[in-house]
């Protein structure tokens, strides 16, 4: 069941928001973003160790639990209700279709991405402890809707896109530690809309998305591995349906989820799913949405089932219309089941899994206009 909530502060230029939540760690999965910016929702998972977690503010530094229990008062602050969004501060540069990866340092990285109708190439980190974005150094090619992946090294990989010459097949690596991106391997295809999943074995899986070349434009069913030793893409084996706008999500049994998508072709949205064989290098089918969706998200859940949630349908229509409904993938049957909707339809939006078990959705885009609403499931 979804709630809406309140306590929410939008950053409409920006597109930032941050929960009131503290622990080690915090994951963050970008999505296919073409919508705009705005509104932020946090999901909530029962099982051991999660579920409610209450927010403690206050001069003194306060504190946050997880779990049932109350957090505890600051000497002249007062309790925060659960699923409460603070301020944070602004970008540089107002973007859309940017990335967004959490470093070993705690910091976030923010690159690329679109101001309007001009392409950026800088890049900004965002310090959770000062609430602050500062300029680090720029990517090497201008690109918008690319993935971003973090890897073993702390370093962070930067692939495909697409710009005004079309999807790129160009790879690049930012290092923390200097604050500077550099050019690796390319792919062998170029690509936007793709999924990039860092596997058990340290590689990276990009598969499907789009090749907008300007003559003979493609949704694309290939796959292929990024080997972060030695900087390189090699092909695996290929989706048995081309997708884009999909979803790909690892889970515990070492397989990757790919769910629904643009297929193309007057097709338009895809209900099907299938998984990545790591061992194998294949893929075969799984159970079938109870919606056809692309642009929605895909959340790998403490209990292990996957959250897939909003998204949208009927081709490429513009303006994109937005789903409400939300489903579990069940690991273990194969099998998707629906679950509470949200409170509003949203799509091209972001999900972000909090060490406490409360998933953070922010932005997104209904029929008609940019979210600025929050709301938790529980």
């Amino acid at each position: 069941m979804f709630h809406m909530l309140a306590g929410l502060r939008v950053v409409l230029s920006c597109g930032l928001f941050v929960c009131s939540c503290e622990g080690n760690g915090l994951r963050t999965l970008t999505t296919h973003d073409s919508g705009g910016i705005g509104g932020a929702t946090m999901f909530a998972t029962g099982g051991t160790g999660t579920g409610a977690a209450a927010a403690t503010t206050g001069p003194t530094g306060g504190a946050t639990s997880s779990g049932k229990t109350t957090g505890t008062t600051g000497t002249t602050g007062t309790t925060v209700p659960q699923g409460v969004f603070i301020p944070a501060g602004n970008m540089t540069v107002a973007r859309e279709g940017h990335t967004a990866t959490l470093l070993p340092n705690g910091k976030v990285l923010i690159a690329g991405g679109l101001d309007y109708d001009r392409l950026l190439a800088s890049a900004e980190l965002y310090d959770p402890a000062t609430g602050t974005f500062t300029a680090t150094g720029s990517i090497t090619m201008l690109r918008e809707v690319c993935t971003a992946t973090s890897l073993p090294n702390g370093k962070v990989l930067i692939a495909g896109g697409v710009n005004r010459g079309g999807s790129l097949a160009s790879a690049e690596l930012y290092d923390p530690a200097t604050g500077t991106f550099t050019v690796s391997g390319s792919m062998s295809v170029a690509r936007d809309g793709h999924t990039a999943t860092l596997l058990p074995n340290g590689k990276v899986l990009v598969a499907g998305g789009y090749n907008d070349n300007g003559i003979n434009n493609t949704f694309l069913a290939s796959a292929e591995l990024y080997d972060p030793t030695a900087g390189t893409f090699t092909v695996t084996g290929s989706m048995s349906v081309a997708r884009d706008g999909h979803t790909a999500t690892l889970l515990p049994n070492g397989k990757v989820l790919i769910a629904g998508g643009d297929g193309g072709g007057g097709g338009g949205s895809l209900a099907s799913a299938e998984l990545y064989d790591t061992g194998g290098g294949t893929f075969t089918a799984t159970g079938s949405m109870s919606v056809a969706r692309w642009s929605h998200t895909a959340t790998l859940l403490p209990n292990g089932m996957v959250l897939i949630a909003g998204g949208q349908g009927f081709g490429n229509s513009v303006p994109p219309v937005g789903f409400a409904s939300a489903e579990l993938y069940d690991t273990g049957g194969g099998t998707f089941t629906a679950t509470g909707s949200m409170s509003v339809a949203r799509c091209n939006h972001t999900a972000t899994l909090l060490p406490n078990g409360m998933e953070l959705i922010a932005g997104g885009f209904s029929s008609t206009e940019e979210l600025a609403s929050a709301e938790l499931y529980q």
